[in-house]
């Protein structure tokens, strides 16, 4: 009974890679890394709903802290997906996001592969 259920396991691994491979092949294009991460395809994907977000709102959004939220838009604005506008209303600072065209694009993209994923997964 033993020697059975260590070899179940080698024999699901066996059964799923061609059905994993097939599913590389099925995708479009490779996986955006940058948008893949969760809190940064949550700052993109809320700034695609949204003309503009600012940082208070995003925070609030994405049920992050400030320093989680500043390093992944850096991140995003660094790639060119984000701009950042700085002012200040009143005495108190303000800072807003909005989506480029091209983080728009990233966004599509990454959209597109993972319904090709789950379309090729469907079909198993």
């Amino acid at each position: 009974m033993e020697a059975e259920r260590m070899a179940k396991p080698s024999a699901l691994r066996q059964e799923r890679r061609p059905a994993l491979q097939a599913l590389a092949e099925a995708a479009p294009a490779k996986l955006d890394r940058l948008i893949h991460e969760r809190l940064r395809l949550g700052i993109v994907s809320a700034l695609a709903a949204n003309e503009s977000l600012t940082f208070n709102e995003l925070k609030k959004l994405l049920k992050t802290t400030d320093g989680n939220l500043s390093v992944h838009a850096r991140k995003l604005e660094d790639a060119h997906y984000v701009t950042c506008t700085k002012s200040f209303e009143g005495r108190l600072p303000r800072t807003e996001y909005r989506l480029t065209a091209a983080g728009r694009r990233a966004l599509e993209r990454y959209l597109d592969h993972m319904e090709a994923l789950i379309q090729s997964m469907r079909e198993r």
